[in-house]
C-alpha cells in the first residue's frame, strides 16, 4: 500500500513529478519550491486518490505564505490530506486575513472543533501529520527537527477505510486583493543536498583537519537450486562528508576527546523489506588507520523521536558489528517481518562519556506481499 511516508520530494528536478498529477491552478516549480498561485481562483499542488495515511508520517516545509494583500475574508494556504468523500480532509490551513493557523479534522469542509494559533512563519515553517493506529497528531517545527504536538485526536474511521484513496493536497486560495503565491517543499525529507558538513571545535596537542566520509553499501548473493547463480551488488549509497576544522591548542584536560566527537549527524534513510534479511554496511573513509575499536555502537527505530515520546518500534543494537572503521547493521528476516509501520532512527557511537551522532533519517518499510 503506497504510505504518504513514502512520499519524498524537494522538487530540486525542476518540475513536478508523475505524484503530482491532479495539481491544478498552474501551480509550478521555482527555485526547487512548489509554488502555488494564491489568487481569486483555486490552486493546489496534488497527489492522486490513492495513497495510505493510516500509520503514516508526513511532514513538509513551508517557506512563504500569502500575504491578506486586500483579501476580506481569506487568504490562505493549507497542506490537507483528503479522503475519498468530498470535503472529508485532515491537516493545517493558515489564513493570513485572521493570522490564525488551524488544526483541523473537517466534514463538509469545516471543523468546529479546530485547534487554532496565532500563525509564525518561524515556529510554524514546518507541518507535520502522524497516524499511529490509535491517533491522529499535529506537529509544528521551526527546523523540521525539534517538534511541538499542537492538536491529538483519536484517529478518524474514514482514515482506515480511504486506505489508497487518500490525496495529499498543498494549496491557496483569497477570496480578493492582490495575488501571491504560496512555497512548499521538502516533502518528508530534511536533505536539499547530497552532502552534509559540519564544523568542529576540537582541543588537542596539534593542529588537525579531519575529513571523514561515512558511505553505505549493502550486498547480496542469491543462489538457485539448479546450474544457475546470481550474484546481484545491491547498493544503498549514503555519502555524508563530516568535516571537522580547528586550530587547535595544548589542553590535558580535552585531549582524550576524540576529534569524531565534533561532527555531526549524516542523513541517510532506511529502507527495509518486511520479512527480509537487511544488510547495511557504515565505514568511514578517507581518514588512514581510522578505527572504532573501543566505541559501541547504540540505534533505535521508533514511530517519533523519543523527545515527543514516539514509541519503540526496534532496538537495533543487537543486530550491530563493529569491524575496524565499519560499522555493521544485519537485521534477519524474523526480525524484520515484525515492522508493519513507518518510523525514525539515528545511529550513536558511544566512547566513555562521548557520544557521536552518526546518522539518522527515516525509517521506511515495505511491506511484504509473498508469505
Amino acid at each position: 500500500m503506497p504510505s504518504l511516508s513514502t512520499l519524498i520530494d524537494n522538487f530540486n528536478a525542476g518540475t513536478l513529478g508523475p505524484e503530482w498529477g491532479n495539481s491544478y491552478g498552474g501551480t509550478t516549480v521555482v527555485g526547487g519550491r512548489a509554488r502555488v498561485p494564491c489568487t481569486a481562483g483555486y490552486a493546489g499542488c496534488q497527489t492522486a486518490y490513492a495513497w495510505t495515511l493510516a500509520g503514516a508520517t508526513l511532514f513538509v516545509q513551508v517557506p512563504t505564505a500569502p500575504a491578506a494583500g486586500g483579501a476580506t475574508v481569506e487568504a490562505y494556504f493549507a497542506v490537507t490530506v483528503q479522503g475519498a468523500t468530498e470535503g472529508t480532509r485532515v491537516g493545517f490551513s493558515m489564513n493570513a486575513v485572521t493570522g490564525l493557523l488551524r488544526c483541523v479534522s473537517e466534514t463538509d469542509y469545516w471543523d468546529a472543533a479546530a485547534v487554532e494559533l496565532t500563525y509564525d512563519p518561524v515556529t510554524h515553517l514546518w507541518l507535520r501529520l502522524r497516524e499511529d493506529g490509535t491517533n491522529l497528531y499535529w506537529d509544528t517545527s521551526p527546523d523540521g527537527t525539534t517538534w511541538t504536538n499542537r492538536r491529538t485526536l483519536a484517529t478518524p474511521a474514514w482514515i482506515v477505510a480511504d486506505t489508497e484513496a487518500c490525496a495529499l493536497d498543498m494549496s491557496a486560495h483569497r477570496d480578493a486583493g492582490t495575488a501571491d503565491y504560496a512555497e512548499f517543499d521538502m516533502v518528508n525529507t530534511l536533505s536539499n543536498a547530497a552532502v552534509w558538513t559540519a564544523a568542529a571545535n576540537l582541543s588537542g596537542q596539534t593542529a588537525l583537519d579531519a575529513t571523514a566520509t561515512v558511505a553505505a553499501h549493502a550486498t547480496a548473493a542469491l543462489s538457485a537450486d539448479s546450474s544457475l547463480t546470481a550474484a546481484p551488488i545491491l547498493s544503498a549509497h549514503a555519502t555524508a562528508a563530516l568535516t571537522g576544522q580547528a586550530t587547535l591548542t595544548a589542553d590535558a584536560a580535552d585531549s582524550d576527546i576524540p576529534e569524531v566527537a565534533g561532527l555531526a549527524a549524516g542523513h541517510f534513510d532506511l529502507h527495509l523489506e518486511q520479512g527480509a534479511t537487511y544488510v547495511q554496511n557504515f565505514t568511514v573513509k578517507d581518514v588512514p588507520g581510522f578505527t572504532w575499536d573501543g566505541w559501541t555502537a547504540r540505534s533505535q527505530i521508533r514511530s517519533a523521536p523519543a523527545s515527543e515520546s514516539g514509541g519503540l518500534l526496534l532496538d537495533l543494537g543487537d543486530y550491530l558489528t563493529i569491524i575496524g572503521d565499519t560499522i555493521r547493521l544485519a537485521i534477519p528476516a524474523s526480525v524484520t517481518e515484525t515492522l508493519t509501520r513507518n518510523g525514525v532512527w539515528d545511529l550513536e557511537m558511544v566512547s566513555g562519556g562521548t557520544v557521536v551522532r552518526l546518522l539518522q533519517g527515516q525509517a521506511r518499510i515495505s511491506l511484504e506481499v509473498t508469505r
